[in-house]
């Protein structure tokens, strides 16, 4: 009984282990190509090359460092995998590397079997078809292509950019997905050799990656694109069917029909840093692996297709001396005449074009767009016995540089530089802002000079400008045949040294095609996972939250209506409503006092002034409401401020500031009652005060002619009658307003402000400087204003 316990035991317990090593074995991401310093796109003989050179620097007998061992295991291995085809096209697909991967083995369902086949009974309906199914569906095509959600992350999703995959959900116990091995079979048979990657996931086995791409019934096939995932909706899976859903939903046009009329303006589009080429084909519809080889170049070649048998075409046929028994392939660079490259066969293979247009996708003197482009022609060398060069043209987007451009043109062709040493290339100086400023030199101007560059990193570099600039065409020439020959010994080095960072993709969409593309991507989704059923419930959210949201923005409109209504009705009444909806006036008039006296007087911004008005306790309400309607006008000057003084609080203050304006001072006596109705504009900053008061003649002021600050409104005089006469000794001017004899009543103390505060603005106001503010007086606690 014991051992009969340990052995499950012991058997978890080798479970685990082997799960933690397949864990540590996934954590560590062998790269075949990185390690190599390849890319996918990279031919055999490329490959080859590059694994040679690692071989010499990573060699143990020549190397001492102490991981050129494991680097050069891993190095050799990496060779290994991309020179077998077989092993390549596994690892491309799939993320394989080694000769039997485990992470496709499906579960041992044997042991069900110990109580007996519990699909006996269904084998005795269906007959022998469904038992020879069940024996066979480890040995099918599904299983031979299904892959995990981690080669569905980190190999298919990344290769979609370049590739179209079609990918079928499936499961062992599904009897539609084994009427649809034919069909399968056949897709298989058509796509891939036409640059198609076809993959199948179990869906019992990867319920994760099923939910997230949505899948509903099973078989379930998805058309994988540039990351984005599009759902086959027929009923019926054909190949016919299929084929017309690849066509519909990859992206538009990857391919450009090409005729007499617009042949010239095809080729001559090079400016876009594109190759041109031109499929010739007698078929109405553009071939599949024409599409797929535009889609896999689209960022650095145009594909045009000419169909030979229509009337339109005759001129281009008559023009490059065209076949009509053989499709092909004519390949152009900056000469829209002659092609570079020429082929003609019977059936084109797929392979053969994409080998035609990787070995001539870039122009002769293609531009620094972008950083995959910068990658591509300046890659990282680290070896300085092989240095890889760039030079590298500094024009502007200008037609007057065109010539500039023509002459390095000339220059490579009278040149024979290996591509594999020395790209040349040229560059937009306003486009590529960051890159000019890293690599110019003393803030000169690199207008037309030439840089040579070395790519030690990703984001080091080493570089050298020539003397000449490139307008002095010989001197340059010749400086630049030098400094090549020069720079391509193994001792010499590169005098500068800078870091750069990556350049502006030149290429990238607007902001508003972003946007478009965006909506017409969300309105497909849509589209192609909203059913019939769902689409009732989803169009009625959408009704209620539109009504919901009409409503709300209805509401709000009429009650900003209603809101200006009242503020209308309350500002004619100098009123507004703040924002607690408490009614408030729009005009504050603030009472001048102890607490306020800084703040209103002594502490005032340059510019600024307050206007108070004197009154007591009985005339108090009705001159400040006339008061108010006077100050109306004003109300949005941010430099004036308006109170009001009680003249019982502030009498003795306002004394000393008119014993301040005396030539002497003097101890005068005031009669309160006569400076009622008085106004007073106070400069806190400059300390000057102009008045008002009914009777103030407000004269202009003329030479040996004075008008004291308070003779005109009588200083008690039944007491002091020496002093009185001895303020008042300066000639008193005319009363302008009525005659002294006649009494003002208090109605009519507030008459002449309006017009006094017209020549107050104006400056024309008499002002009475004074050499400081006094303190105002502390009123008594027992005081009160209410």
């Amino acid at each position: 009984m014991k051992l009969n316990l340990l052995v499950p035991v012991a058997a978890v317990c080798l479970a685990l282990c082997f799960l933690c090593v397949s864990c540590e074995r996934e954590d560590r991401k062998f790269r075949p190509y990185e390690i190599l310093g390849v890319t996918r796109s990279s031919t055999p003989q490329q490959i080859k090359k590059a694994y040679k050179r690692l071989a010499k620097e990573l060699h143990p007998d020549k190397n001492k460092a102490p991981d050129a061992s494991d680097r050069f295991v891993e190095m050799t291995k990496a060779y290994e995998i991309l020179s077998d085809p077989e092993r390549k096209l596994k690892y491309d697909n799939y993320g394989i590397t080694e000769d039997t991967p485990n992470f496709n083995k499906k579960h041992d369902y044997s042991q069900y079997n110990r109580f007996g086949d519990p699909f006996d009974h269904l084998r005795d309906f269906f007959g022998d078809g469904f038992g020879r199914f069940r024996q066979n569906r480890d040995q099918n095509i599904f299983h031979k292509q299904s892959v995990t959600y981690k080669a569905y992350s980190n190999n298919l999703v990344p290769n979609s950019f370049q590739q179209p995959h079609i990918i079928l959900f499936y499961s062992d116990w599904c009897f539609s997905c084994a009427q649809v091995i034919p069909v399968w079979s056949k897709l298989v048979e058509e796509l891939e050799p036409i640059g198609f990657i076809l993959a199948t996931v179990h869906s019992e086995h990867e319920r994760e990656l099923s939910r997230k791409i949505g899948v509903r019934e099973l078989p379930h096939l998805v058309l994988l694109t540039d990351g984005k995932v599009t759902h086959y909706r027929e009923s019926v899976i054909s190949v016919v069917k299929v084929l017309e859903f690849i066509r519909r939903k990859l992206p538009y046009k990857l391919v450009q029909r090409v005729d007499d009329n617009n042949v010239g303006e095809f080729l001559k589009g090079w400016s876009d840093n594109k190759v041109r080429v031109l499929l010739f084909g007698k078929l109405d519809i553009v071939r599949l692996r024409y599409l797929t080889s535009g889609f896999k170049f689209r960022e650095r070649a145009a594909l045009g297709y000419v169909q030979m048998n229509l009337p339109e075409t005759s001129n281009i046929i008559k023009q490059f001396d065209i076949d009509k028994t053989k499709d092909t392939l004519l390949l152009f660079q900056e000469d829209s005449v002659k092609p570079i490259a020429t082929l003609a066969m019977q059936d084109l293979p797929t392979n053969t074009i994409l080998e035609v247009i990787e070995k001539h996708q870039f122009l002769q003197l293609p531009r620094l767009s972008s950083q995959k482009v910068f990658d591509s022609l300046c890659p990282v060398g680290t070896s300085r016995t092989r240095k890889r060069l760039c030079v590298i043209l500094f024009t502007r987007e200008s037609p007057d540089h065109d010539q500039y451009r023509q002459m390095m043109r000339e220059f490579i062709n009278r040149n024979n530089y290996s591509g594999d040493r020395v790209r040349f290339t040229y560059i937009y100086m306003n486009r590529q802002q960051q890159f000019l400023s890293a690599l110019s030199q003393d803030g000169q101007n690199p207008e037309l000079g030439v840089l040579v560059l070395w790519r030690r990193g990703e984001e080091k570099a080493k570089y050298e400008w020539l003397e000449n600039s490139w307008v002095e065409t010989n001197n340059s020439m010749d400086e630049l045949k030098e400094t090549l020959s020069r720079l391509l010994s193994a001792n010499e080095v590169l005098s500068g040294e800078a870091i750069i960072e990556h350049l502006v993709d030149e290429h990238a969409s607007s902001i508003f095609v972003r946007i478009a593309n965006k909506m017409i991507e969300i309105s497909e989704i849509l589209r192609d996972n909203i059913t019939k059923d769902e689409l009732i419930p989803a169009a009625s959210l959408v009704v209620t939250v539109g009504v919901i949201l009409a409503g709300g923005y209805l509401m709000s409109y009429l009650v900003k209506l209603e809101e200006e209504n009242v503020q209308k009705t309350l500002g004619a009444k100098g009123l507004k409503v703040d924002r607690k909806g408490k009614v408030v006036p729009e005009l504050k008039i603030h009472e001048l006092r102890a607490e306020t006296y800084n703040g209103m007087i002594r502490l005032l911004k340059p510019g600024c002034r307050t206007i108070v008005l004197i009154v007591d306790r009985e005339s108090k309400d009705k001159l400040v409401a006339k008061f108010y309607k006077h100050a109306w006008p004003f109300r949005r000057n941010k430099t004036l401020m308006f109170g009001f003084m009680y003249i019982e609080k502030g009498l003795s203050w306002y004394k000393k500031i008119l014993n301040l304006t005396l030539p002497e001072p003097r101890d005068i006596k005031i009669n309160p009652k006569n400076c009622i109705g008085t106004v007073l504009s106070l400069n806190g900053h400059r300390r000057y005060f102009c008045m008002y008061h009914a009777k103030h003649p407000e004269a202009s002021r003329r030479p040996g002619y004075y008008t004291s600050s308070g003779a005109f409104m009588g200083f008690d005089s039944e007491n002091d009658s020496s002093d009185i006469e001895d303020i008042e000794r300066a000639k008193p001017a005319p009363v302008l307003d009525s005659p002294d004899h006649l009494p003002i009543f208090e109605d009519q103390l507030l008459d002449g402000l309006q017009n006094w505060m017209d020549r107050l603005f104006e400056g024309s106001t008499y002002r009475y400087h004074v050499n400081y503010w006094p303190e105002f007086p502390i009123s008594p606690s027992t005081w009160n204003t209410k």
